[in-house]
């Protein structure tokens, strides 16, 4: 990747304080559980922070955020729900790229590559290559 995701969680965040109104002191909690443990109070934290993202769908740094802390849950813990989660959350962030960060447009669209390819979908298996070479084309 071309960016790291910690710092970009960390800048987002800052941001996404005046998207948040009154549940920021909420968010802020669950931020502090999440990036100072590890294990269980840390997933338990990830979790309610995207419970939170759920009911502020226009929050569009918050929005991010989420997506940047879901990568750090991969490198944390390197299962498919996780890689799962963050293609959607990412193909829902870009989906309405209308009044975002261009930045956080262009990381997100890195990391929606980089979840997509730990999920196996950006690669082509034996047969379909071999499949693909034996494909005439067009004049053949």
């Amino acid at each position: 990747m071309q960016f790291d995701a910690a710092l970009a969680a960390q800048d987002t965040f800052r941001r996404a304080e005046a998207e948040l109104g009154a549940d920021w002191d909420t968010a802020v909690e669950m931020e502090e559980a999440f990036s100072s443990n590890a294990g269980s109070t840390a997933r338990e934290a990830y979790e309610g922070l995207l419970t939170l993202s759920a009911r502020y769908p226009d929050a569009h740094a918050f929005q991010a955020f989420c997506i940047y802390i879901t990568w750090q849950q991969v490198t944390e813990e390197t299962i498919a729900h996780h890689f799962k989660t963050g293609m959607k959350l990412s193909e829902a962030f870009l989906a309405t790229p209308a009044g975002k960060d261009q930045r956080d447009i262009n990381y997100v669209t890195e990391l929606l590559e980089s979840f997509r390819a730990g999920l196996g979908l950006d690669e082509e298996d034996e047969i379909q290559v071999e499949f693909r070479q034996d494909t005439p084309k067009g004049g053949d």
